[in-house]
């Protein structure tokens, strides 16, 4: 298991009561903010269960609390709509994109998101489904190897992937964008209670007939924050630490199923080209700025506690 060998960790009545304040203080919380939802006990469950079962199954929960807390944060947007803040930007961004990477087609001027619309086919529908499926179970299982191979590279992993989504979230309020199947269904009036959409992946769960895709989109925290794709970003994350870690023939997979997504987000309507660069940009700048806190000895030492948690 490499150097996440167990030296145990056994619970103590302090850390059990410490867990259960914390579980009940969640779902009190999220009932407050944001209305009962069984996701809600469904993750209270789940986290417990793993915490009580076993040292290593303990150890494992701790470490991907990273990734619990930043799904709480992100499910919490809901209560916070980004358009309360800033304008929501429609026409300007769609015309930037049209400016920019429009193409010429029928004697008319199309984003590359109305050109696939009118040019798809089953292949490419199939083929962009099963890549925008891998964009939160690769980084996931990804930092599930690393757990037990690696504990240290698994907290850097998991600590730069939620920063790169920290500084996606700042620019979600700061620069609230409509997706391009916004437009599509509601031209460029600003409607604030829209749901989400599944907008090209509705191919896909059509010809499968499943409700995948329906089922997550629905559960979306806001449908006016296109801009960055972090669906772009986690890829460059994953790829990232793969090259790290020289993981070889991995590294293949991880590029393809990148370009896969990149390509897939604008494809399916969800991102504009814009938001792709937008999405690679902030990957790469949570990445520079990770690498620069861990020149700080303080950020060091608070990752070597955190290891020794879990190791």
């Amino acid at each position: 298991m490499g150097n996440g060998a167990s030296s145990g960790n056994p619970v103590t009545v302090r850390s059990a009561v410490i867990v259960s304040v914390i579980s009940l203080a969640y779902l009190l919380f999220s009932w407050y903010l944001i209305g009962f939802k069984s996701d809600e006990v469904v993750l209270v469950l789940i986290f417990n269960c793993l915490y009580y079962l076993s040292t290593i199954t303990r150890k494992f929960v701790l470490g991907f609390s990273i990734f619990i807390v930043y799904w709480i944060i992100f499910d919490y947007m809901k209560a916070f709509p980004n358009y309360n803040y800033n304008p929501v930007h429609i026409a300007d961004l769609y015309n930037f994109e049209k400016h920019l990477f429009g193409i010429h087609y029928q004697n008319n001027i199309l984003t590359p998101n109305e050109y696939w619309r009118l040019n798809g086919h089953t292949f490419l529908d199939i083929i962009t489904g099963i890549f925008y499926l891998c964009w939160i179970p690769v980084p996931l299982a990804f930092a599930a190897y690393l757990f037990f191979t690696n504990r240290r590279q698994f907290l850097l992993f998991s600590l730069t992937f939620v920063l790169v989504n920290f500084l996606g979230f700042i620019v979600y309020y700061s620069y609230p964008a409509a997706p391009p199947w916004y437009v599509q269904f509601n031209g460029f009036i600003f409607h604030p209670h829209t749901r989400g959409n599944t907008a090209g992946l509705a191919k896909f769960d059509a010809l499968f007939h499943v409700g995948i895709f329906k089922s997550i989109y629905a559960k979306g925290s806001n449908v006016f924050a296109a801009m960055p794709s972090l669906h772009s970003s986690y890829p460059v994350i994953v790829l990232y630490y793969g090259l790290k870690n020289k993981l070889g023939r991995a590294n293949i997979f991880f590029a393809m199923v990148m370009i896969g997504i990149w390509f897939s987000a604008v494809y399916l309507s969800h991102h504009y080209v814009l938001d792709v660069l937008a999405g690679i940009l902030c990957a790469a700048m949570g990445i520079s700025l990770f690498n620069l806190l861990l020149k700080a000895s303080s950020f060091n030492a608070f990752i070597t506690k955190y290891e020794a948690l879990i190791r």
